[in-house]
């Protein structure tokens, strides 16, 4: 040991050691680069100074609000500058951000509210009927305040946004985490038991996943990102909080078109973005009269199921960089990538490239280690054949599920966060998934519990059994396929089926098939999803 034997002198002091926070990225960003452009929407454009102002003034807002270090800020908006904000807004009041899906029903969004314990929901006009809807099954509801947008006016019935910043202290001090394990967000997951789990996130991970994002997707100074991953979806892969890191542009889309992508790459010279497979082919299937050409070379991260290759190859050829990532709401978005590598790869043909690619590849910098493992526990081989479940260790793993134990240790067994899909490792050590143990549908980038939407369709009177199943979709990726077993004597149609379930879920979680008859089933009664997938294939559209 020797000299480090005394360490007295060598104690953790405010000098040298200050809690991981991404609310640093935005402090030395507005004091380095005052007059840079950070956040655009539309004809709209705050500089830096003013980006950290807006913050100040909603942390201010909130905290005179009676929102205290430690509680819970809902939002229900979707790609729009308040959404922006209050990435950093939130926690700087001491807060923590709840990050609400636009597209759930009233039942589901009144459950996070209510388990989560929100005190303040900001949201969007567009979304106030379901927002107090839902407000109406919490007690004590939470207090809204209204968010208004071009074409979607506010109401009259509560506090308006941009009245309530005008009226707030831009001296507000901000309440910076004294740890860094202090908690930074809560996410919900799309659930696979019907009831979504909320995950926590920590100020560190947040921290650590910034600094891998810029290394992983190549970054430099002054990126200009396109926010196209709905910023609820694991605070939009942490890429708001990344921005400030490399003085780059956060430009604000509200409703992703390809006419308003393309828009955006030709006037605003985007340089990043990332989405699920659906953006890439609403690009790659835009008529001419939709596009417009852009001369920089876009890189895109595409995640939530893989990319088929031949949209690969035509994103390519438009002059689009696609880099496979994957991750878990558990994980604070992607934690995985697909590294490319130079010389054999680049000799490859345009099939074979976009088969590399799809592959789910390996650790972000920030993470420990990806591992595939069998039911012992043990490594699968690197052979590409045998599967396993994927597992990930590292700092962008979530402090855990809220409010269940039982749940968060289920999860860390045996040292890994166990992501429940299933996947191969190959001789190269990268991993690509195979199925998803749980049985969740990726349907244009959401998550989707077939056990929800099975509960939903027993409900009908004429209903023996069900199962629903993924289907593979040219537009979503995939959708719900419904496989149904009538009660004897009972009639019903495939489009009463479909509209009885969109009465009581999200429309992105409604079967888009159904087909009836009896149900292939193991001796113990067990339903054999396997089968009704092929039959899902076999099925014409």
């Amino acid at each position: 040991m020797g000299w480090l034997q005394d360490e007295t002198a060598l104690d953790r002091c405010a000098a040298n050691h200050v809690a991981l926070t991404p609310l640093s990225h935005l402090n030395r960003a507005a004091l380095i680069w005052p007059d840079r452009e950070a956040v655009v929407y539309g004809q709209k454009r705050w500089t830096y100074s003013q980006y950290r102002d807006r913050v100040t003034r909603q942390a201010s807002m909130l905290s005179a609000l009676g929102v205290m270090p430690g509680d819970v800020v809902a939002t229900i908006l979707p790609n729009v500058p308040a959404q922006v904000e209050a990435s950093f807004g939130v926690p700087a009041c001491g807060a923590i951000l709840n990050t609400i899906n636009t597209r759930l029903d009233v039942d589901t969004v009144a459950y996070i509210l209510s388990h989560g314990g929100a005190k303040v929901i900001l949201v969007d006009s567009q979304f106030l009927d379901l927002a107090e809807a839902a407000c109406a099954d919490v007690s004590p509801p939470p207090l809204l305040i209204e968010v208004p947008d071009t074409g979607f006016p506010a109401s009259g019935r509560h506090p308006v946004y941009e009245d309530e910043l005008v009226k707030a202290d831009a001296s507000f001090d901000w309440i910076l985490p004294a740890d860094e394990w202090e908690s930074i967000a809560l996410n919900y997951t799309s659930g696979t038991t019907g009831r979504p789990k909320g995950v926590v996130y920590h100020h560190r991970g947040a921290y650590l996943i910034t600094m891998g994002t810029v290394v992983s997707w190549r970054m430099v100074l002054y990126p200009r990102l396109l926010v196209v991953v709905p910023l609820f979806h694991c605070n939009g892969w942490c890429h708001t909080w990344m921005a400030p890191l490399v003085g780059g542009t956060v430009i604000c889309l509200r409703d992703v078109t390809a006419p308003a992508i393309f828009d955006a790459l030709a006037d605003e010279k985007v340089t990043h973005f990332g989405g699920a497979p659906i953006v890439l082919n609403a690009l790659v299937n835009a008529p001419m009269s939709e596009r417009r050409p852009f001369d920089q070379l876009v890189e895109v991260y595409t995640a939530g199921a893989p990319p088929p290759a031949a949209t690969l190859a035509r994103m390519e050829a438009l002059g689009f960089n696609i880099t496979h990532v994957y991750g878990l709401t558990e994980t604070y978005g992607h934690v995985v990538e697909n590294v490319w590598q130079p010389g054999d790869w680049d000799a490859l043909d345009a099939t074979d490239r976009a088969a590399m690619k799809a592959r789910q590849g390996v650790a972000f910098p920030m993470m420990e280690g990806v591992d595939v493992f069998a039911e012992d526990g043990t490594p699968v081989p690197a052979d590409g054949e045998t599967q396993g479940e994927i597992a990930m260790r590292g700092n962008a793993v979530m402090k855990g599920y809220l409010k269940n134990p039982e749940a968060t240790a289920e999860a860390f067994a045996g040292g890994w966060f166990r992501s429940g899909d299933l996947g191969v490792k190959h001789p190269d050590g990268y991993i690509q998934i195979r199925d998803r143990a749980k049985d969740i549908i990726i349907s244009g980038g959401e998550n989707v519990s077939s056990v929800e939407v099975e509960g939903a369709i027993m409900h009908h009177d004429a209903v023996s059994l069900c199962a629903v199943v993924a289907r593979a979709d040219d537009k979503w990726g995939e959708v719900p396929h419904a496989f149904v077993e009538l009660r004897d004597g009972a009639s019903a149609t495939e489009a009463e089926v479909i509209a009885f379930v969109r009465d009581r879920l999200a429309g992105f979680k409604t079967p888009k098939a159904v087909t009836f008859g009896p149900l292939p089933k193991t001796s113990t009664g067990k339903i054999q999803k396997f089968v009704l997938r092929e039959r899902a294939r076999e099925t014409p559209e």
